[in-house]
């Protein structure tokens, strides 16, 4: 095997991604599929090590699938276009905006109503009244 080439359980040491994931990742089309050796089993080049250190990261950052799909279709063309990148970027941090916003009303609303409960053991709870409104 040529020292270039790592085993599925190497790239997955070294990239923090589970085993199972790079295989998603491959199942999925975002990880291109690796050679295999005579035996099999797969043998991952620095490219796809890099690629999927980069699926890793978008994910930690929050990208969809699509979203990523979207970015690697950048990456993969011959010309990769900041201005591109920055526009899916953008979008990504507006839907980030948006769920923070949903997040500090779901926040308000809950300390609301927990501040209403007494807490005591009692049948009446104004949590499950609330949960219970149309």
């Amino acid at each position: 095997m040529p020292s270039d080439r790592q085993t599925i359980g190497k790239v997955a040491q070294r990239t923090g991604c589970h085993i199972e994931t790079i295989r998603y990742y491959e199942k999925e089309g975002l990880l291109p599929s690796p050679d295999r050796s005579a035996a099999g089993h797969r043998l991952f080049s620095c490219e796809l090590v890099e690629r999927l250190v980069f699926i890793r990261r978008s994910r930690e950052l929050g990208f969809s699938m699509q979203e990523i799909r979207g970015l690697l279709a950048v990456v993969d063309g011959e010309q990769v276009s900041c201005e591109q990148v920055k526009q899916l970027a953008d979008t990504h941090l507006a839907d980030i905006h948006a769920k923070i916003g949903d997040l500090r009303k779901m926040e308000k609303t809950l300390s609301e109503l927990s501040r209403q409960c007494s807490g005591k053991d009692i049948p009446e709870c104004p949590i499950i009244e609330a949960l219970q409104e149309h």
